[in-house]
């Protein structure tokens, strides 16, 4: 019997049959883990090294550095932040010789297939420390090519945000790389008190240093030239543009309490409009200097300017100053945003006359902002709309505001430390925001379910942004499953949690991402001949595979948009994926369903994966629930569904869980698919799919109990819970490799829909019992 903890520690020990109490701290616990700090702001250079599809950023130098000589080197450099140890594949690709440092180490150097050959891939496993780690890549300019892509392995999933280093560009995102220089002036890489020799250096740089403090030419520029420094800021970032105007916002920091009005002054090259606090306080309608006092209450508030660049041949151009009672205010950027030190402007634009955003739309950064709507066509002669976007930059060449990911970061066990999971988009975050919707419901608690769509808000309100940050810089720095939508795992599992936060906040961004999602589904996935969805996947892993987990991965998405919208086909194509997975991974000598076949083998690989399993009767309730009765496919899912149940029964230990591999109880006993299973039995008692509910009713409260005695610990923490599968033809690989995690994001929220579902299901049989019990005859 697996152990995770003593017996005084359960939750069991603490709260005994108080299922609302446990469900109350593993909400809690989660919730106060897991604050609502979302994206972080950072500056970031357009000229820079930008990402391809796949997450690699590419610095292909022989593009950048087209008249470089043979054999001479360049280097890139970069930070990466750890807030815990994290181990992380990552790819190299070579377009010559390459040698790859990771924190003053030789992690990597090429060989000569690795550079002659185009599609060569190397995988290497680097150990993330905490705190600040060191990249350092050495490249030499050979005819075959100059540079090499670098980035993680399934970048997507598992984030590898890039830092600039060198105290000049502290807080900046992105790489830093060196113009070409002779092999005889190859320099020393030095941090802190050690030193690593590249080859025979007569330099030093230190990259937590000073920039300056060396000889090597680092890029991108993060200085204006000469000519652009003398040019007003409007000029040098857009140009002349008659007709065209932009906005500049900064926050306005009112020091003074007494009440005093404002004096704003400053001096304009056209029109101009000042807003405080989204209230229109000043109008400049000629250009020259202006002068306007204005109310503004104490502390800080948004300040917007709208400049407008006139037909004259004066530069572009504004300046404001505020003062108080002759004493000069404080003008501050209105967004924390790293690596923009000294800076107290954000600018939007150029707007074409015609195209004016609304006020409040831009006193805030999870927007996109319409510059113009049409363009002629040379092909048709004919206007075609074309609505073109921008968003918030700097004063600096080519430097804009990115927001980026940067809490809970995925290893390659698919692990994730003590560090919030806001504002992530992935499949397992999908489940536990179900769970907290469901326990925040049954609790009647709306801080937890406003919580669960405040996360599922913050991912889609910068979908539109995300979209147009992968347009500009080659791959998103948010929400970067959603939108590099290639699998299930992408969008199923979180688009359905978004469906159920609906009900919840009515927010507009989740209809049209559904939309998205529910296009991909029915019209772009893969799928055989039959129609069965399939994993593709050339050259991966899971190449031409089918795995038990998309059908949940699918169908709870198909069934809550065929709700939300009313497109019976997605309800129907849910039922159908049922029939035809059935077909490939059903084990009918144990009634349960292997969690993968493999079409390149031509055969189910005949291990039944524990939470493969759970994914599969977890979806197949929520299809049954939403199929009406007179569905042409409910009478097979039903008889299926009891199938199943039967087979899942016969496994369950004495201890309620079920095991890792569910036929092998030599492997260690699982919680998530005990979860899962719980979940399962529960609803179909409630529902009355059985012809025997007791056996399930027994099986679930079983369960549940294995569940709060073993693992659910006293504060709520979740164990047992195994880490993201990849999948195998031999049990070894479940049970020795795929170890569990404690408050693994796999098994939390199903923890709170098992014990939701096992309460109702207590509730239903208590209130059908109560019906049916004779009436009392008082004499």
């Amino acid at each position: 019997m697996t152990t995770y903890f003593s017996e005084p520690q359960s939750m069991y020990y603490r709260f005994g049959e108080d299922q609302d109490q446990v469900l109350k701290v593993l909400a809690e616990r989660y919730i106060g883990a897991n604050a609502q700090a979302d994206f972080v702001y950072r500056v970031f250079q357009k000229s820079g090294i930008l990402q391809n599809e796949k997450g690699l950023y590419d610095l292909n130098l022989g593009n950048r550095f087209p008249d470089a000589p043979k054999d001479h080197i360049s280097y890139a450099a970069a930070l990466v932040w750890g807030d815990e140890d994290r181990n992380l594949d990552v790819l190299v690709r070579c377009y010559g010789p390459v040698r790859f440092y990771f924190n003053e180490q030789l992690a990597y150097r090429s060989t000569v297939m690795d550079e002659i050959s185009p599609d060569a891939t190397v995988k290497l496993s680097i150990d993330i420390k905490p705190g600040w780690n060191t990249i350092w890549l050495e490249m030499k300019n050979t005819p075959a090519g100059f540079g090499c892509q670098f980035g993680s392995d399934e970048g997507k999933v598992r984030i590898l945000n890039i830092f600039a280093p060198f105290e000049e560009r502290q807080g900046q995102a992105g790489w830093i790389y060196s113009k070409p220089i002779s092999a005889k002036e190859l320099p020393t890489l030095r941090s802190g008190e050690s030193s690593i020799s590249y080859g025979i250096g007569n330099s030093d740089v230190n990259l937590l240093g000073n920039e300056a403090e060396h000889s090597l030419e680092w890029l991108p520029e993060t200085d204006w030239s000469d000519d652009n420094k003398a040019k007003p800021t409007l000029e040098r970032i857009y140009g002349h543009l008659p007709g065209r105007h932009a906005y500049a916002w900064t926050q306005l920091n009112n020091s003074d309490s007494t009440g005093s009005l404002v004096q704003l002054t400053g001096q304009s090259s056209g029109s101009l409009s000042v807003w405080i606090g989204g209230k229109r306080v000043a109008q400049v309608k000629e250009a020259g200097p202006f002068e306007v006092d204005v109310a503004a209450v104490y502390g800080r508030s948004d300040l917007l300017v709208r400049s407008e660049c006139n037909d004259s041949e004066e530069s572009w151009h504004f300046n404001l100053n505020a003062m108080v009672l002759g004493k000069p205010l404080q003008l501050e950027l209105p967004q924390r945003v790293h690596g923009a030190l000294g800076e107290s402007w954000l600018y939007a634009g150029p707007f074409e006359s015609e195209t004016e955003p609304d006020v409040q739309d831009l006193i805030r950064t999870d927007r996109l902002y319409k510059t113009s709507r049409t363009q002629e066509s040379a092909e048709t002669e004919s206007k075609q709309t074309q609505i073109e976007h921008t968003y918030w930059r700097l004063d600096r060449p080519d430097a804009w505001i990115r927001p980026y990911y940067e809490n809970a970061m995925l290893s390659n066990k698919w692990t994730v430390g003590s560090v919030t999971n806001y504002g992530r988009w992935d499949y397992p975050l999908g489940v536990t925001v179900y769970g907290l919707l469901q326990t925040g419901r049954h609790l009647q608690r709306p801080d937890i379910t406003r919580y669960a769509a405040e996360h599922v808000q913050a991912c889609t309100r910068m979908y539109e942004y995300s979209l147009w940050d992968r347009e500009q810089y080659g791959f998103p720095a948010v929400n970067q499953q959603l939108v590099m939508l290639k699998m299930l795992d992408n969008c199923g599992s979180f688009g359905s949690a978004m469906l159920e936060a609906y009900s919840e906040c009515k927010e507009p961004t989740f209809l049209p991402i559904a939309k998205r999602i529910a296009d991909f589904m029915l019209s772009r996935l893969e799928r055989k001949e039959d129609g069965a969805f399939y994993r593709k996947c050339i050259g991966e892993y899971a190449e031409n595979t089918m795995w038990a987990d998309d059908l949940y991965m699918s169908t709870p998405f198909l069934v809550r948009y065929a709700r939300v919208t009313g497109d019976s086909s997605a309800l129907d194509e849910a039922a159908r994926q049922f029939s035809l997975y059935r077909k490939y991974l059903f084990m009918p000598e144990f009634k349960i369903m292997s969690h993968v076949y493999d079409f390149k083998y031509g055969q189910a690989t005949q291990i039944p994966w524990g939470r493969g399993n759970g994914w599969t009767l977890f979806s197949l309730t929520e299809v049954l629930e939403a199929l009406p009765i007179e569905h042409p496919e409910r009478p097979a899912l039903i008889t299926f569904f009891n199938e199943l149940c039967e087979g899942y029964a016969a496994l369950q230990g004495e201890s309620g869980l079920w095991h890792q591999v569910l036929n092998d109880p030599q492997t260690y006993e699982e919680a998530s698919c005990t979860a899962m299973f719980a979940y399962g039995f529960s609803r179909g008692v409630r529902f009355g799919w059985f012809t025997d509910p007791e056996v399930y009713v027994t099986a679930a409260q079983r369960a549940w109990q294995g569940l709060v005695c073993k693992a659910i610990d006293r504060q709520g923490n979740v164990h047992g819970v195994c880490s993201g599968s990849r999948y195998a033809f031999t049990a070894e690989y479940y049970d020795k490799d795929l170890r569990t995690v404690t408050n693994d994001n796999h098994g939390i929220g199903i923890m709170m829909l098992a014990g939701t579902e096992v309460a109702k299901m207590k509730k239903h049989l208590a209130e059908r019992k109560t019906e049916s019990s004779p009436a009392v005859s008082h004499s």
